[in-house]
């Protein structure tokens, strides 16, 4: 006997839209995304704007912020909030530029991501063993690091040559790759043609002297989702995060998945301060994190906690940061323009699909900056430095609606005691 269950749900959006993969989703973002920078650049002539040397400097910047936020996903997918981040970044970098000037950037590597991983056993050991609300634990982990690695500076770096009591001696470069056979990339950027020359220049950006650290932080990202959503270990591990007791009573151990989750995070967020001590600087400094640990919180959320949106969100945030180092002020005033175009058309596809609230802020938002790039010739270098940081907040700003957490992300989890 047919019931009402058995009628499909009648959503207001065509089937074919609503079972299309993710990655035809994510591949149509990327296509529009080029193409609406494509067109801005010709329109505004700030050829900076898809130029291959930005989009590196985008690359280089989005590694590390990443990094942080894919260490912050592994710790949230088990339950655990890991506001501690930065304190295990700073880890990192110090653990880098330790080991590393000694005896190499991989053995750095290696140091930077021990470091990194000891912070998240800290943290696992205060919120999964002993019950500490897990913000509280993560703020204790951030003063620990800078605390720590100030003094453990001013005692192994002081009196080194080339180090001092907020610096290491300088550490050996990383080695790079370049894919054989790619020159004609950087002819056809030259060109300025609308979209192929972009795709060329992000090509380009993509096989001409990147780092051997780049690549493997990309390689976590794909392997992340891998193990998270393609694995037992994974299924059991995001298990925890949603309904710990329930996964307990089918047999999941769960502190067990929790400690390898928080674990993990540090060990991510360390090889992130390890890209910072030698990849983007080559010495450990004092700072050097510059509040990236957050970021990557943020790069996270905006990614719905799921490796690929977290990757845009490094991206976006790494693209709006190189932006300042490559004809700052003409490059940021044409990504007004391009901010604009991306709110009014965003703003469209949520009111196609009847989220009004989140379309018209942001057809409101998108008018107004319009009228902001018309009416101005330049913007002022300290808007130039806030760009990153305002883009990250408006974009969080604009996605607040469709964001989930893990259900019992950041709850205190005892073994055998239920809800």
């Amino acid at each position: 006997m047919s019931t009402v269950t058995d009628i499909p749900a009648v959503t207001g959006r065509p089937l074919a839209a609503a079972r299309r993969p993710a990655w035809q989703r994510a591949l149509l973002a990327l296509v529009g995304g080029i193409l609406l920078l494509s067109v801005v650049r010709v329109v505004t002539g700030a050829d900076e704007l898809s130029s291959s040397g930005t989009l590196s400097s985008a690359l280089a910047l989005a590694v590390p912020i990443g990094l942080a936020g894919l260490g912050g996903l592994w710790a949230e997918r088990a339950g655990v909030v890991n506001i501690g981040l930065e304190g295990m970044m700073i880890a990192g970098t110090f653990g880098a530029g330790w080991m590393g000037y000694q005896h190499g950037p991989w053995l750095g590597l290696v140091a930077g991501i021990v470091f990194g991983a000891v912070g998240g056993l800290l943290h696992a050991v205060a919120t999964v063993t002993f019950g500490v609300d897990h913000i509280i634990s993560g703020v204790a982990i951030n003063i620990l690091g800078l605390g720590a690695t100030q003094y453990l500076a001013d005692r192994l770096f002081t009196g080194v040559e080339g180090g001092g009591p907020t610096q290491s001696p300088q550490i050996p470069s990383v080695s790079t790759f370049t894919v054989p056979g790619t020159g004609w990339l950087l002819t056809l950027e030259k060109h300025h043609w609308l979209f192929v020359s972009d795709v060329a220049a992000l090509l380009r950006a993509l096989t001409f002297e990147v780092s051997w650290f780049t690549l493997i932080a990309l390689l976590l990202v794909i392997g992340s989702f891998f193990v998270l959503w393609r694995t037992t270990f994974g299924l059991r591990l995001r298990s925890c995060g949603e309904d710990p007791w329930a996964a307990e009573s089918l047999g999941v151990k769960v502190l067990r998945y929790k400690y390898a989750g928080v674990v993990a995070s540090g060990a991510l967020a360390g090889f992130a301060g390890a890209f910072l001590a030698e990849v983007a600087a080559n010495v450990y400094r004092e700072g050097q994190t510059g509040g990236r640990g957050y970021i990557g919180l943020a790069a996270m959320i905006f990614g719905n906690w799921r490796p690929g949106g977290l990757a845009g969100g490094a991206l976006l945030f790494g693209y709006t940061d190189g932006l300042q180092f490559r004809r700052g002020e003409e490059s940021v005033h044409a990504l007004l323009l391009l901010l604009a175009a991306g709110l009014i058309v965003f703003g469209v596809v949520m009111l196609v699909r009847r989220r009004a609230l989140q379309g018209v802020l942001s057809l409101l938002v998108g008018v107004a900056v319009l009228v902001l790039f018309l009416v101005t010739d330049s913007v002022a270098q300290d808007f130039i430095s806030m760009t990153p940081y305002v883009a990250t907040l408006l974009v969080l700003a604009l996605a607040s609606q469709r964001l989930r957490p893990p259900a019992a992300d950041g709850v205190v989890y005892r073994k055998g005691e239920g809800h």
